[in-house]
């Protein structure tokens, strides 16, 4: 077998590879990525550091559930659904006939009382007529009752004093009877004359018949306005401009007093953007506000702040926490700031309630 010959020296340094050392371009190229990326963070920073955003904010309105106050069929339903009413519209209408004949009832009431009153003060007028006429006549019988008694006095004397034989018994007895007659009449025309006198009281109570009837006509014109307000509740219009929504109730539907019959919806809405509490160090109402929203992104909204509610919305949910009892987990609190649309609404693209929205707002 043939013996090999080793490499000579020279043939191994031919065969090592050469190491050559990497160029300083890549560093100057990552060199030049880092300065770029921290001026793109300092320009950031510099345009955002007045600004405080939040992505936990949707619009918000004022929306009453529309609920009549007497029971009754609907005749007539005059909206439909999502229609945009104004205020003072007639929405729906709810059978009328009972309230119709109760506000009947209390205008032939009020009629009545009212007859009533004039009836009262005609007889009071004729009390200021009539009993100072009592009184006088009843003086005038107690001066006749005297006259009358002083003649039967005479009478009786005269028929005691002649001789006996020159009248008889009956004649005597016939006069003692018209001096106890003539007694009895004047102590009767005196008790009258007690009576009669009393012209005051008398009128008085005349005056305090006509204070009853006019309190009765009082009562009677309230209930005739009591029923005139029943009768206008057969009609519901709107509050306030603003559109229907959530539509329960159809032609010939039986309503109670208080039944939810829809939702109106104001046009009148703001932005309730939650703000953490560590951005609420300067923000205050008048900040400026941009706000994008999520249904139109090409629609810019501009307004500014105008409330910040005092309390997280954790203090005033259902079940506040109790932070006093077990352990404590410090949890950043959410604070609602409402925010006040000045420009930017279209009438054509009117904003719906709880709708995603994101504000930024320019603070000092």
């Amino acid at each position: 077998m043939a013996e090999t010959n080793p490499p000579s020296e020279k043939e191994q340094n031919n065969e090592t590879p050469t190491n050559k050392k990497p160029g300083k371009k890549p560093l100057i190229i990552l060199g030049i990525v880092v300065v770029v990326m921290l001026i793109i963070a300092l320009v950031w920073w510099f345009l955002t550091r007045n600004e405080e955003t939040t992505d936990d904010a949707f619009t918000d309105g004022n929306a009453v559930t529309i609920a009549p106050k007497t029971a009754g069929y609907v005749t007539e339903l005059k909206v439909s659904d999502n229609q945009r009413v104004k205020k003072g519209d007639l929405l729906v209408v709810i059978d009328p006939r009972d309230n119709t004949a109760q506000r009947d009832q209390a205008k032939a009431q009020l009629g009545l009382t009212v007859a009533q009153l004039h009836q009262a003060q005609a007889q009071l007028a004729l009390s200021k007529v009539q009993y100072p006429a009592q009184r006088d006549e009843a003086r005038a019988q107690v001066l006749k009752a005297q006259a009358d008694l002083a003649n039967a006095e005479a009478s009786y004397r005269r028929q005691r004093g002649v001789d006996p034989r020159a009248t008889t018994q009956q004649n005597i007895d016939s006069a003692n009877a018209q001096l106890r007659s003539a007694q009895a009449g004047l102590a009767s025309a005196k008790a009258q004359l007690e009576v009669a006198d009393q012209v005051q009281l008398q009128i008085r109570q005349q005056e305090t018949n006509v204070e009853a009837r006019e309190r009765q006509v009082d009562q009677a014109k309230a209930q005739l306005e009591t029923a005139d307000l029943n009768l206008s509740y057969t009609e519901v219009r709107a509050p306030f401009d603003g559109f229907v929504t959530k539509r329960n109730v159809q032609n010939g539907t039986l309503v109670q007093a208080g039944t939810a019959l829809f939702s109106l919806v104001s046009t009148d809405v703001w932005i309730t953007a939650n703000f953490k509490e560590s951005q609420l160090e300067r923000m205050t109402p008048g900040n400026k506000v941009s706000v994008s929203v999520d249904a139109w992104p090409d629609i810019e909204l501009e307004g500014h702040v105008d409330s910040i509610q005092q309390g997280s919305g954790a203090k005033f949910s259902a079940f506040p926490a109790e932070n006093a009892t077990g352990n404590y987990v410090k949890i950043v609190q959410r604070v609602p700031v409402k925010i006040v649309i000045d420009k930017g609404l279209d009438a054509n693209h009117p904003l719906p309630l709880g709708l995603s929205v994101e504000p930024k707002v320019t603070v000092e």
